[in-house]
């Protein structure tokens, strides 16, 4: 079915801009797994290195030891979680384990209720079928959303639609390939949230460390996972 409640995507800490150092009063020396949010931009690869010189999170994130949880596509943006903990980066990623995930989608055109409840079905994507998922159509632009650089390029004559789906699957371009099953382009993807982590008010290219509390809900999460 469709979901028809709203989220609160408000975060419980202050963001800090990319390259800061942890918050005030924490001995990065007693915090050997840190956890961080990340809201990555547009057009920046989900990992450390490339021999292309593209983007990477070094261009953002000074700290060492970290390494993604699951991947963000390269034109893909918003939120990403990165752990010193290796353990729980596995439990975290690995298909199996379903972590759900949040996304706000611009499309070409507005979907139909047809489409809407296909989706949240489960559609057919390279020989798979996608398990069932979280829909619902926005009827405005989901605010506040910080400009894209580059910005979307649109067709003058058609219009477009915002979707939120969740989805507890990490196939490749997966959201791209469902919004395409159903004749709808995807234009422009976010991750607001993973699991109960959102992307709050972070602005793009900045990160903060996980509060308590996210932090004592991501292992809880994690244990329970593995159990």
């Amino acid at each position: 079915p469709l979901s028809k409640e709203s989220r609160s995507y408000e975060a419980n800490s202050e963001p800090r801009p990319s390259g800061s150092g942890p918050p005030q009063g924490m001995d990065v020396n007693s915090e050997p797994m840190r956890h961080l949010l990340f809201h990555k931009p547009y057009g920046v690869l989900t990992q450390f290195t490339d021999a292309e010189g593209r983007r990477t999170l070094k261009d953002y994130v000074a700290v060492p030891s970290v390494y993604p949880v699951g991947r963000l596509d390269y034109d893909s943006e918003g939120l990403l979680l990165l752990t010193a903990d290796g353990p729980l980066q596995h439990r975290l990623s690995y298909p199996r384990f379903d972590h759900p995930k949040t996304y706000w989608v611009q499309v070409e055109r507005v979907p139909s209720a047809d489409s809407l409840g296909q989706l949240a079905a489960g559609v057919e994507i390279q020989d798979y079928r996608t398990k069932p998922a979280q829909v619902r159509l926005f009827d405005r632009e989901p605010a506040p959303l910080a400009p894209r650089d580059p910005p979307v390029r649109f067709r003058k004559t058609v219009p477009t639609a915002w979707l939120e789906l969740t989805i507890s699957e990490g196939k490749n371009r997966q959201i791209r390939h469902m919004t395409a099953a159903v004749g709808h382009a995807t234009l422009r993807l976010i991750r607001v949230a993973i699991g109960d982590l959102t992307l709050g008010n972070l602005k793009p290219g900045d990160w903060r460390e996980l509060t308590i509390d996210e932090r004592i809900g991501l292992e809880a999460e994690a244990r329970r996972k593995r159990s």
